[in-house]
């Protein structure tokens, strides 16, 4: 069964960074695009960034853009979002997901339909707070 487990997020000052990791267990993620999505409290599930099975392909939302980076190491079988200059604004629970369906190594997956994704971890508390 598909799982992924998120972890690195915590408290931090605005200008500061975070990388937050996605772990992979019981399926290889180097098969898989996978998106990292989040949600304030009160708002929808957003998209953040996506990166194909072979790590050539991202994307980014346009608040995201130039600050965060997404990467993965598949011999880890983890995926990365490296997050610098954060502001309060990106205050959420962050999410790492996956179709679980391998739609070859250059396909980046879509930020613009949270539902399309069937597997998903627990989530990750962000708070950007002086």
């Amino acid at each position: 069964q598909l799982q992924l487990v998120e972890s690195g997020g915590g408290l931090v000052q605005p200008g500061g960074s975070l990388r937050l990791s996605c772990a992979a267990s019981g399926f290889t993620l180097g098969y898989y695009a996978i998106g990292w999505f989040r949600q304030a409290p009160g708002k929808e599930r957003e998209g953040v960034s996506c990166i194909s099975s072979s790590g050539v392909r991202t994307n980014y939302a346009s608040s995201v853009k130039g600050r965060f980076t997404i990467s993965r190491d598949n011999a880890k079988n983890t995926v990365y979002l490296q997050m610098n200059s954060l502001k309060p604004e990106d205050t959420a629970v962050y999410y790492c997901a996956t179709k679980g369906i391998n739609y070859g190594s250059d396909y980046v997956g879509t930020l613009e339909s949270p539902h399309e994704y069937d597997y998903w971890g627990q989530g990750t508390q962000v708070t950007v707070s002086s």
